[in-house]
């Protein structure tokens, strides 16, 4: 296989983990939640899942749609994390889908002949392959804290990996 190629297979994974992984547990989390629940933290020096949602956003966003895509840099990272008015469910998961949306489109434009290119990003020199490396699993970091406060306040399995059911979350195959 080409480098090209394992380039092209790796941003191809990344997507999916952001559209048919974290997405889909994130939306099945909060649905089971009010919004007073979404932004409960444990301590004031806990985040809630509404400010990390806010900060997922925010993260994606200048990593990948700013930094590899082109869009200018506006993010306030600091005021993610301050954030203390109840947004509601449905403009936080707005917001993380237009985000989401964004990103995709460009990894989708994203040449993987560039994943060792150098970019400064949030003060750090990465190359793009680091950076969208980092924000897969810081994503997957904040998607694990959001599923365990989901599963604290609403004392179920969520059920993400009944194969069973004819639609489960994970669209992902499971090998024969």
């Amino acid at each position: 296989m080409a480098m090209n190629e394992i380039g092209q297979s790796f941003i191809v994974g990344a997507r999916a983990y952001f559209t048919e992984d974290y997405l889909p547990k994130i939306e099945r989390s909060l649905e089971l939640l009010t919004d007073e629940q979404i932004w409960w933290r444990a301590n004031p020096q806990s985040n809630s899942i509404g400010n990390l949602l806010l900060h997922l956003s925010g993260n994606v966003r200048q990593w990948i749609v700013c930094s590899l895509g082109g869009a200018p840099d506006e993010r306030d990272r600091d005021s993610e994390f301050a954030e203390r008015h109840l947004i509601s469910r449905e403009e936080l998961l707005a917001r993380l889908k237009q985000t989401l949306s964004d990103a995709d489109a460009a990894l989708a434009k994203f040449d993987a002949d560039k994943l060792l290119e150098r970019h400064l990003i949030q003060g750090c020199d990465v190359t793009a392959l680091a950076a969208i490396f980092h924000v897969v699993e810081h994503f997957s970091m904040h998607t694990g804290q959001i599923i365990m406060i989901a599963k604290m306040f609403a004392e179920v399995d969520l059920g993400f990996y009944d194969f069973t059911d004819a639609t489960p979350v994970l669209k992902w195959k499971r090998a024969p």
